[in-house]
């Protein structure tokens, strides 16, 4: 049976697949249904953090399987409280809501947002160029890229868009009618640009000063990526607001918004709500995505591997300097930003074993997963040198 075709006869077409079907993964690798090995660099979008098919992962879900596929939300949930209290304890010690993935976390975000200012008429929100806050109607007017927005106008009004690391430009798009703003501290999506850390310290003042949420969209650079249980520890900024989603559920489906208690109870019953939002099983599995990835042990491993592999990428922009431009990261977070396009780059690593990502057309975005050890990051950087040297 050929799958390939039978996507497309049946699939809506909205993504640009590689030509290959999977059937299994485990730890770092993925293995396709002709049982050739693939080293995965991407992770699932920085989804299958503790690789794949983890062990403790899989124990949690098929205990809470065996016990209670579903609840709805009218009644009370033990792995929901129990993940909820973990997320409060050991960030902002705020408030929890469950959702399914990262859209739904920051559609969250946005509406208790609007709400916190509706008493004073503030509804506008800050975002930035280059963001990426998810594919809804209301996160994708968040997102500060104009090629998703093509087509789907009008979009959500509110939305403004200051230029990334610069406090000014955001001071001047700030009105009586703001409300909010919302960062990655890593943004994604458009290639891995880290904030600096005096810009988010300047933000986090300002938005204090002036009465003003300060968002965190942790969905792709958190829990653990950055070297830090959390991205905003990684910067010593505290967010009012930190959504979370991908690699939360270890490749279940589950997203959070964290608030700050005070904000949380700003929404009162009906305000929100999500039939799966907090599922039983996505629960339990997340609760122990973050017991594994919340170790001292781990977390350094993270930030001295990152340092290596970000250190080996730059070595090879040295050696092809007329194909690297840039070289950027923090944690298991990076980029290589090209001279020409990567897509030739990503297929040639793909029939040598190796999956990575091409964002922006020019730019190699590298996830690998958190248990990926110095040997497997090697393997990625003698790949990738062999397909720059015959490219």
């Amino acid at each position: 049976m050929n799958y390939i075709d039978l996507e497309k006869r049946y699939i809506f077409q909205t993504y640009k697949r590689v030509p290959v079907v999977f059937v299994k993964g485990k730890d770092s690798y993925l293995y396709d249904e002709n049982g050739k090995k693939y080293l995965d660099m991407f992770s699932g979008i920085s989804v299958s953090s503790v690789g794949y098919c983890n062990p403790k992962v899989i124990s949690a879900a098929k205990k809470q399987l065996d016990n209670l596929i579903h609840l709805t939300n009218i009644y009370y949930s033990r792995p929901q409280v129990n993940l909820a209290m973990m997320l409060s304890t050991l960030s902002i010690k705020g408030k929890v809501f469950f959702s399914n993935s990262g859209a739904e976390a920051n559609e969250c975000a946005i509406k208790l947002a609007r709400k916190f200012g509706n008493k004073d008429g503030r509804y506008e929100i800050i975002s930035f160029e280059n963001s990426f806050h998810g594919r809804t109607i209301a996160t994708l007017s968040a997102t500060g890229q104009k090629q998703f927005h093509k087509g789907f106008a009008p979009l959500v009004k509110g939305f403004k868009f200051a230029i990334f690391n610069d406090i000014s430009s955001v001071k001047k798009m700030c009105t009586k009618k703001t409300c909010a703003v919302i960062i990655e501290p890593v943004q994604g999506e458009s290639g891995i640009y880290p904030a600096d850390k005096k810009f988010l310290s300047e933000l986090r003042n300002f938005c204090r000063e002036k009465n003003i949420l300060l968002i965190f969209d942790e969905i792709q650079c958190g829990l653990g990526r950055t070297g830090n249980l959390f991205a905003y520890k990684s910067y010593g900024v505290i967010p009012d607001i930190i959504t979370l989603a991908k690699s939360l559920g270890g490749g279940l489906p589950i997203g959070a918004t964290i608030a700050k208690k005070e904000l949380a109870d700003i929404f009162e019953y009906g305000d929100h709500g999500s039939t799966f939002g907090g599922n039983p099983i996505c629960c339990a599995a997340a609760e122990e995505v973050v017991k594994f990835v919340n170790n001292k042990k781990l977390l350094k491993k993270i930030t001295g591997n990152g340092k290596f592999f970000i250190n080996g990428l730059k070595k090879l922009q040295k050696k092809y300097p007329l194909l690297i431009k840039e070289i950027r990261g923090i944690g298991y977070m990076a980029a290589a930003e090209l001279y020409v396009e990567g897509a030739e780059i990503v297929n040639k690593c793909l029939e040598a074993g190796l999956l990575i990502n091409c964002t922006k057309k020019k730019t190699l975005r590298f996830l690998p997963p958190l248990t990926a050890g110095k040997n497997e990051l090697l393997k990625v950087l003698s790949i990738l040198e062999n397909v720059l040297g015959k490219n």
